[in-house]
């Protein structure tokens, strides 16, 4: 798998300004390049914890702080990337193929995460030893 971590980007999301409060539309295959078949979130994240650890072989997915703010840590087993998102309306696009540790969460913090495919557990590399083999086949 040839991806790289520059192959993932930070992308502005649609901000409808309001004074009631602002909004933020997003629409598989418009705002994001991919259809979106899984939606879920990540909350109420204990101080010093680290999620994610894992690459797909095949998903695609937007990451988004909808609330306070933390690090993804992009890893293509060559080079790594940090990117930090603090705002709802800017998301970060990961393609297949990257490693990726989510950490250093604020309090209060909302990871929502956009997937391209249903959950399968095939798709998953779970260990760095099996992502580095994978990369490098």
């Amino acid at each position: 798998m040839a991806s790289s971590v520059y192959d993932c980007s930070v992308l502005p999301l649609s901000k409808i300004h309001n004074r009631a409060g602002n909004i933020t539309v997003i629409e598989g295959d418009h705002s994001v390049p991919f259809p979106i078949k899984r939606i879920y979130y990540l909350y109420d994240i204990p101080s010093g914890e680290t999620r994610g650890g894992h690459g797909h072989k095949e998903l695609y997915q937007l990451i988004v702080a909808a609330s306070g703010s933390f690090d993804v840590v992009l890893d293509d087993g060559r080079n790594k990337r940090i990117v930090t998102l603090n705002r709802p309306d800017y998301g970060l696009m990961v393609v297949p193929g990257i490693w990726r540790e989510l950490l250093e969460f604020s309090s209060g913090a909302i990871c929502l995460v956009m997937a391209s495919e249903i959950y399968t557990e095939l798709d998953y590399i779970r260990e760095y030893k099996d992502f580095i083999a994978y990369k490098n086949a």
